[in-house]
């Protein structure tokens, strides 16, 4: 059972799987950073100085510690147990998505414009094209 193990971690695939997770999670980091401490502080002050993560909707407020009675501090809330609708952090992870998911975009046009493939959709299939082919010549003899 440990060779059969061993062969299977040892394939190409998996050894690529493990490298790309390790990767990712390393850019997910440098994403989230780039986000909450570059671009959200920008769209912020851009906006008037918004803090997005301070965009909250308390949905028990009977649950809400004395201490933190008032408070607008979503993470010291969140970690009192305080049932909260966080969508200033869901606007946070979009763009975290959207950031890496362009980037990803850009990543694999790359690869396809170094490795020659081109986006088979800009041409026809064969058949497409001798069906096109035959359509023209019948067409040609109709008007002879």
């Amino acid at each position: 059972m440990f060779k059969e193990f061993k062969a299977f971690i040892m394939r190409g695939n998996v050894m690529d799987l493990a490298i790309a997770v390790i990767i990712g999670a390393a850019f997910g980091k440098i994403v989230t950073s780039l986000t909450d401490d570059i671009i959200m502080p920008l769209i912020g002050k851009a906006f008037g100085g918004l803090d997005f993560s301070s965009y909250f909707v308390i949905l028990n407020p009977d649950k809400v510690p004395p201490a933190l009675a008032g408070s607008t501090d979503y993470a010291a809330l969140k970690k009192a147990g305080v049932p909260l609708l966080g969508y200033g952090e869901f606007v946070t992870q979009a763009v975290n998505f959207v950031i890496i998911a362009f980037i990803i975009f850009l990543m694999i046009r790359a690869v396809n414009r170094m490795t020659g493939h081109v986006e088979a959709a800009a041409e026809d299939p064969a058949d497409v094209v001798l069906l096109r082919e035959i359509r023209d010549e019948l067409r040609a003899r109709r008007a002879n």
